[in-house]
């Protein structure tokens, strides 16, 4: 298989102004998803989709190639299946085919070692038209019913480890095949569920408290 990174990067962030390449532990934020790449043999190239100058800047600084974005990909309530399928078509117009994208995002910067190669091989010997990395969560979720908090994935006094086990989009990685984006789609009929037990898949960059946060878990865990 053909496999090419793409890395979904705006400029306009609200919530955190600069996210994308704001240091972390003096590198910037989407250098990680870069490197990451970078590391896997498996990978033929990386792209980045921004519409941000400073963000093509640095990509480019650490060894992506930039795809500009054009505004009207680039707003708050744009799908990230459209800013794929849009990178897609650049490539096969520009003679670039491609098996599959793996889909990295900047605001996950901590991924286990050896996660991209173990979902590449997946998808390489599985019938599946995609993947996602999912963490198992063990919290205890309710709705608030009639001013009441009413137990929704389990039994008041249950054990957490005796819950039915339910999992989440952590963000680490995805992969999809072709025939998906060119739909504008990420997740497949064949898709498969990667779990990840490993406590970077609760690292998720959306305010400056999380930055503080995954240099904590880069502390504890030596990345």
């Amino acid at each position: 298989m053909r496999i090419l990174a793409v890395i979904p990067a705006r400029g306009g962030s609200k919530r955190f102004p600069g996210k994308n390449i704001t240091p972390l532990k003096g590198k910037p934020l989407i250098a990680y998803s870069i490197e990451y790449a970078k590391e896997s043999r498996l990978i033929e190239h990386i792209y980045v989709s921004t519409d941000s100058k400073e963000i093509s800047a640095v990509s480019e600084q650490f060894g992506a190639e930039v795809m500009p974005r054009s505004v009207d990909l680039a707003g708050d309530f744009v799908p990230t299946a459209d800013v794929l399928k849009d990178v897609a078509l650049k490539l096969l117009q520009n003679g670039v085919d491609f098996d599959a994208f793996v889909l990295l995002q900047p605001t996950n910067p901590l991924r286990p070692k050896g996660l991209l190669n173990e979902a590449i091989q997946i998808m390489e010997t599985g019938k599946y038209d995609s993947l996602v990395a999912v963490t198992r969560c063990y919290k205890k979720l309710g709705k608030i019913i009639d001013n009441m908090f009413v137990p929704w994935n389990y039994t008041f006094g249950q054990r957490s480890q005796d819950m039915e086990p339910l999992y989440y989009e952590n963000g680490l990685l995805y992969i999809i095949g072709k025939g998906l984006l060119l739909q504008g789609r990420i997740f497949g009929d064949t898709m498969y569920p990667l779990v990840v037990e490993h406590p970077f898949g609760e690292v998720d960059i959306d305010t400056k408290e999380d930055m503080a946060y995954a240099e904590y878990m880069m502390t504890v865990y030596g990345e």
